[in-house]
């Protein structure tokens, strides 16, 4: 039966025609209202209606705690040293007296050192809350050791100020402050391979409550020390991963998870570092799926085509190692993307400035390739000054593949249904979309095929239930979520405690 278009009746047929439509589709009386309602051109009637509806009257409030409680996907870029909750940090590193370490931080300048120092070194001396080891504290002059103190004999003010300088929440920080700061203040914060493994279960039981499944997250293997200053070899750091990961309280979760193993792009030996992160994710296949190329892309030693000779010669050795690297994120229109694809990768981090090159855009639609969305941390690292400048629609209702991720969430006081809440905000997204997003990063992960199948699975079961629950119940049907927000969506949208 073919029913007649509603704009070519008028009067008593058109009232009989819209009933029949409700008859036949099933649609509440809410929907018939909006319909019969409604310009011509807004009658068109979707499958995902009752979305579109529901954003409409929702409140912000109603729609962050929709967007928490639905289903995720996967989480493909996170890098585990950002992915630190400030109010984390400081219990986390008094945690570590079990294994012997105990940390300092810098609190104060005494001026000892002479004019003339380098302040662009790994560990600027005129930088406040310097996190160092006990072993390299005892090392120091007195004079400087006088300019540290123990992280749990800090007053409330120091406390506050040290939580507070490892967040980007203020107006006049941005992309120096992040890349050149928060690194060199977290320092030897990181050399502890059973904190790094503590923040990685933080993550995932955050991450398992807002209803993510997969993690593939950065965590490097190497760079980790004992309480004595011995370096711990990068065999024995993933043996401690691999241990806390099959613990219960880990499992219980919910959240699967496999490592990339990254290299500093524009370090001077970032070859050697290059050709020891394959070794490393060969050898421990069942945990590692990649290797990723981090660090500014703005610093131009680090460009792509310097990495093509080394990366030939690694293709010849190993058959198991996959590629995602940071590219495109950028201010300035260049040829990073298609010279990083050009290298082997499978993924890209940000991707930015592929909206500046049309043909690689063109080409890029529908696969192979996938573009790692951030987009709270584009907006705080001032790629874009407001979302209307992201091209992450375009890319979406192009056929680009494309998926959200959280970046260094902890630095940017959020999580990854922050990310979907902006996407929604900003962009309007359907919820087809949003079912995209999600079978993205899986679909597009670096997982074992057969587990990236049953994760699939298990997504598109828990978003069929939760789309079916919430279609009848509502609104009230979420009662039973407890939404956590952070400061990036208070600050910005006014969504603060939700509990």
């Amino acid at each position: 039966m073919q029913l007649p278009s509603m704009t070519s009746l008028c009067g008593a047929g058109r009232d009989l025609a819209l009933a029949a439509v409700i008859a036949l589709g099933g649609l509440t009386a809410m929907n018939a209202s909006a319909l019969s309602g409604s310009p011509a051109s807004d009658r068109v009637i979707t499958k995902d209606h009752w979305f579109e509806q529901f954003k409409a009257t929702a409140t912000d409030k109603e729609l962050y705690r929709f967007l928490y409680a639905m289903p995720k996907g996967g989480d493909l870029h996170n890098h585990i040293s950002g992915a630190v909750l400030a109010d984390w940090w400081y219990d986390l590193a008094l945690a570590q007296k079990e294994h012997g370490y105990r940390f300092y931080t810098k609190v104060r300048i005494n001026n000892c050192r002479d004019f003339g120092n380098n302040e662009f070194a790994r560990r600027p001396y005129l930088m406040l809350f310097n996190n160092l080891m006990e072993s390299t504290y005892n090392q120091l002059p007195e004079c400087e050791k006088a300019e540290y103190k123990r992280l749990e004999e800090l007053t409330e003010k120091e406390k506050a100020g040290w939580v507070q300088s490892v967040m980007l929440d203020h107006d006049h920080e941005g992309r120096d402050e992040f890349f050149q700061t928060h690194w060199q203040r977290l320092d030897q914060l990181l050399h502890s391979p059973y904190l790094i493994a503590e923040v990685l279960y933080k993550n995932m039981k955050a991450f398992g409550d807002e209803g993510l499944i997969y993690l593939e997250v950065m965590v490097e293997a190497g760079g980790y020390f004992k309480p004595d200053g011995s370096a711990i070899s990068e065999d024995e750091a993933v043996a401690i991963f691999r241990k806390r990961l099959a613990q219960a309280d880990a499992k219980a979760t919910g959240v699967t998870v496999r490592f990339q193993d990254s290299i500093l792009r524009f370090a001077p030996n970032a070859e050697e570092q290059l050709k020891a992160s394959y070794d490393i994710v060969s050898r421990h296949r069942d945990l590692y799926v990649a290797v990723n190329m981090v660090g500014r892309e703005d610093n131009d030693k680090g460009y792509p085509l310097r990495f093509t000779k080394t990366l030939r010669e690694l293709r010849q050795k190993y058959n198991n190692v996959r590629l995602s690297v940071h590219a495109g994120e950028v201010d300035e229109p260049n040829y990073h993307i298609r010279d990083t694809i050009m290298l082997g990768a499978d993924r890209i981090g940000h991707g930015i400035n592929l909206i500046t090159d049309n043909d690689l855009l063109r080409q890029m639609r529908h696969g192979p390739y996938l573009i790692e969305i951030n987009l709270i941390s584009n907006l705080l690292l001032e790629y874009v000054s407001d979302y209307s400048q992201h091209p992450f629609p375009e890319y979406l209702r192009l056929g680009i593949p494309v998926a959200l991720s959280t970046d260094d969430r902890g630095m940017w006081d959020s999580n990854i249904t922050d990310e979907f809440f902006v996407a929604v905000k900003e962009f309007n997204l359907s919820w087809e979309e949003l079912l995209l997003l999600s079978r993205n990063s899986l679909q597009y992960s670096f997982v074992e095929d057969d587990i990236k199948q049953q994760l699939l699975d298990t997504y598109n079961k828990r978003a069929a239930q939760f789309e079916k629950q919430f279609r009848s119940k509502g609104v009230a049907g979420l009662k039973a979520s407890a939404p956590v927000s952070y400061g990036f969506t208070c600050k910005r949208y006014a969504v603060c405690d939700l509990r």
